[in-house]
């Protein structure tokens, strides 16, 4: 983790002129931004990927009403079918699963006191008011909602809601998209996950307010570039 923490410190170093002593924050949005550009090409094979998944559907639909009464029958047959097509239904979630490593390291590296046995330098930087390293819980304990580390949060939690209502619309519009079978049902399997995966872009309203700052600015970052990624993919 002391590996990591000097990143941080010398894009700070690099970043201090520009942005004062918000320079440690604005780090991360470029480290949030690196990896994410990094993951980009994992980002287009998805796409691809869940194209070429709904391009499958009737397919499926039609194995669904030849062999609903096997499902073990069904189960080697659509695994087949996406063999012989060679898509996998996992892909989508690698590029989720790579940032997870940054996310948790930026989490361990705010919230420690003391990093290689010296003190954490780290958490006497701020975004503004906030201290990277602080909680909402934090800011309402010290000035409360309208207090200057207060609207710092307030900031946040309106650009998350913004992002997270584009979300939802690209959501609603991909699962309204999704192919129908014969009878006029939606494909088997779907229908709980069309009612419930748009709202999944207000999850991050909870992840702010829980995290530290640092983790919550990756979280706000990612998301972002999540929803602007998806709006150009899958156009």
């Amino acid at each position: 983790m002391s590996v990591f923490a000097s990143l941080v410190e010398r894009l700070a170093d690099l970043l201090q002129p520009l942005f004062g002593v918000s320079a440690a924050a604005a780090a991360i949005v470029l480290f949030t931004a690196l990896v994410r550009l990094l993951v980009h090409p994992l980002s287009r094979a998805a796409a691809r990927g869940q194209k070429a998944r709904t391009a499958l559907q009737p397919r499926i639909a039609e194995l669904r009403r030849r062999h609903g009464r096997d499902p073990e029958k069904l189960r080697r047959a659509v695994l087949e079918l996406h063999a012989r097509e060679k898509v996998s239904p996992l892909a989508g979630c690698l590029p989720s699963l790579i940032q997870l490593p940054a996310f948790f390291l930026l989490y361990h590296l705010f919230s420690s006191g003391t990093i290689g046995g010296r003190a954490n330098e780290l958490l006497d930087h701020r975004l503004f008011a906030a201290p990277l390293g602080g909680r909402w819980t934090d800011a309402l304990g010290d000035g409360g909602v309208f207090g200057a580390a207060g609207l710092v949060y307030a900031g946040l939690f309106a650009v998350v809601a913004v992002v997270a209502w584009f979300g939802y619309r690209l959501t609603r519009k991909a699962t309204a998209a999704q192919p129908v079978a014969g009878d006029g049902e939606q494909v088997p399997g779907l229908a709980a996950m069309t009612r419930v995966l748009p709202f999944m872009s207000f999850f991050t309203l909870v992840t702010v307010a829980v995290v530290p700052l640092a983790a919550a600015l990756y979280m706000v970052t990612s998301t972002t570039w999540s929803v602007a990624e998806r709006a150009v993919l899958y156009r």
